[in-house]
């Protein structure tokens, strides 16, 4: 179950965190401004805290009173709430549009891949980026201003107390030696355990997913108790990865903090030689106490910071991997995320008058040119006119799919070209989706909501043809049968519809959208002759017969073909119509006195 990282050069943490905080400059301002003022502003209370003690002490000259100094801590500390909530609300709006504009990258790279090629991540392990790791990485912006108010404090504080007393101040900055040796000790070991951790994450996420959707396989197998036993062993594999990363972290930190304390301590003991020598009064105790406390702490931040930048590494590498064809540099790029998208079908059409592709060429297996077969096409050449009934049809592995899905830019060519009236389609797979065309693959897949919201997919009801699309795929009997019709939801892929009823449920989704090119890959797989026969009388006998590019070996459907490609080996070995190809083709020939051939 691992998942090998990409090995495309990773985007260094520094630009991409770079990056976000360009992105929405004002919500980093805000959380910027407000931390470093809550932070920073804790100065203020130490010296007003040194001046009242030492004038109670005799030490100093009266400057104001009792109810002045409460005035002014109270002003203080009021100033520093608002800072807070002000860099707060910042923190959260910085993250929140950090990890939008992350998801919508990652998720708009994967729906630019060619479409019928896997996916890096199996869906359970891609939930878990989408979430785990995007929300890490989003939210790591916001550790530069608590690291910069704690500097700003820390720094000032090392000034006043310097010039207080050079040598306990000195002391201090023991700890932050310590934590450079510490994190140049525990680099490594932070990115192998917290990969090891989101590894053993991602398999037991990735296995549910999977698990979850062939629970009827698993049953008709009789696996239940494997799956189970195989799922409480990567679960127990989390658990021990997950031990291991959390108790180095814990540690690492501890360690820090305990260095950070050790500082405090020496620091009071040198106070008190330094009080009964009468170097050090009251007051100056009171403001190494106020700022130490927090001071000695700024080496463990920094060792916390140096240890989640080797965990947002492991995150930036776990993101890039979903996306292993894009540039590193679009995980971070800007774009409007609170904008309406644009309406389905915006883009104006280009009406078909021809379709020509010319020795389009695709290969499964790189090298494969000189195999015997070859896995895939090679130098397909057709034409398609405009309102003709194109059938591609061949024995199973002829590569009729495969022709199907490179040419729509679902898979990506290794040759050829496509020309839509003669202007070459650079980019088939933006080019070739509603209103160019729209393709039924042959196991559509639906999704767990009402049939009508199926067939819609985002349009409205109100500005398309819905009773048409429904009566040209067949469906009134199907919906009518149905309990709530239309607002049947079909469940997940469309368990609670037949094979055929999913099938032309994909087919009305075609329809109402209006493209100029229809793209069916096996339609009438799982129809029966009277539907098929009903089907296709009615889809051509409409008015203004629409451009129809289909796979299929049902003789209803080469009967009524104007054009018919036969392929054979990924070739074309014979096209005309089937008449023709009956008196000339020997592969036509068998296909239709065959078994291959139904109906």
């Amino acid at each position: 179950m691992e998942t090998p990282l990409t090995t495309t050069p990773p985007l260094p943490v520094a630009r991409a965190t770079w990056a976000l905080i360009r992105f929405r400059p004002g919500y980093f301002l805000a959380n910027l401004t407000g931390r470093v003022y809550f932070l920073a502003m804790r100065l203020l209370p130490g010296l007003l805290l040194q001046q009242f003690l030492d004038r109670l002490a005799g030490a100093a000259p009266a400057t104001a009173s009792l109810w002045t100094l409460l005035a002014l801590l109270l002003a203080i500390e009021a100033s520093r709430l608002a800072a807070n909530l002000l860099g707060d609300w910042g923190g959260a709006s910085v993250r929140n549009a950090n990890g939008v504009l992350l998801r919508a990258n990652i998720v708009g790279n994967i729906l630019h891949r060619p479409g019928a090629l896997p996916q890096p991540v199996p869906p359970g392990d891609a939930i878990t980026r989408l979430d785990d790791d995007a929300a890490d990485f989003a939210d790591f912006p916001t550790w530069l201003p608590e690291l910069a108010g704690h500097l700003l404090f820390t720094l000032v504080a090392f000034i006043i107390m310097w010039r207080i007393n050079p040598a306990i101040t000195l002391v201090t900055t023991l700890p932050l030696l310590g934590v450079a040796f510490l994190n140049r000790f525990a680099w490594q070991r932070f990115l192998r355990y917290y990969h090891a951790s989101r590894q053993a994450d991602s398999a037991v996420t990735g296995f549910l997913g999977e698990l979850l959707g062939t629970v009827q396989a698993v049953k008709v197998a009789d696996a239940e108790a494997d799956a189970l036993h195989y799922f409480r062993h990567l679960n127990e594999e989390r658990r021990r990865r997950n031990v291991r990363h959390n108790l180095f972290y814990a540690v690492f930190n501890s360690a820090a903090d305990n260095l950070g304390d050790v500082a405090v301590a020496i620091m009071v003991l040198l106070s008190a030689q330094a009080l009964q020598a009468g170097t050090f009064t009251v007051g100056d105790f009171a403001l190494f106490t106020s700022y130490l406390f927090f001071a000695a702490r700024f080496p463990a931040d920094i060792g916390s910071f140096l240890s989640e930048i080797a965990q947002q590494r492991v995150s930036l590498d776990r993101m890039q991997a979903m996306q292993p064809e894009a540039r590193p540099e679009s995980l971070v790029q800007p774009q409007p995320i609170d904008a309406a998208p644009p309406p389905a079908g915006a883009r104006p059409p280009i009406p078909l008058d021809t379709l020509t592709v010319t020795g389009l060429t695709y290969h499964h297996q790189p090298g494969s040119h000189g195999s015997s077969p070859p896995a895939g096409i090679s130098q397909i050449n057709l034409t398609i006119r405009r309102g003709s009934f194109t059938v591609i049809t061949g024995r199973v592995g002829a590569g009729k799919t495969t022709l199907l899905r490179t040419l729509l830019g679902l898979l990506p060519p290794a040759g050829g070209e496509i020309r839509w009236n003669d202007q070459r389609v650079a980019d088939p797979a933006s080019f070739f989706g509603p209103p160019h065309s729209a393709y039924t693959p042959q196991v559509p897949r639906l999704f767990s909501e009402s049939l009508q919201e199926n067939i819609l997919l985002g349009l409205a009801a109100a500005d398309v043809d819905l009773p048409a699309a429904i009566h040209t795929a067949v469906l009134e009997p199907d919906i009518a049968a149905l309990e709530q019709g239309l607002d049947t939801v079909v469940g997940p892929r469309g368990v609670r519809l037949s094979g055929g009823q999913v099938q032309r449920a994909a087919a009305a989704r075609m329809f109402v959208r209006q493209p100029a090119l229809l793209v069916f890959d096996d339609l009438s797989s799982a129809l029966d002759v009277e539907t098929e026969q009903t089907l296709w009388q009615r889809l051509l006998g409409e008015e203004g017969q629409p451009t129809i590019l289909a796979v299929s070996h049902r003789r209803p459907a080469l009967m009524r073909a104007d054009q018919i490609i036969v392929l054979q080996d990924g070739r074309v070995a014979a096209t005309g119509t089937l008449t023709e190809l009956l008196a000339t083709s020997p592969e036509m020939q068998a296909l239709w006195h065959g078994d291959l051939v139904e109906g």
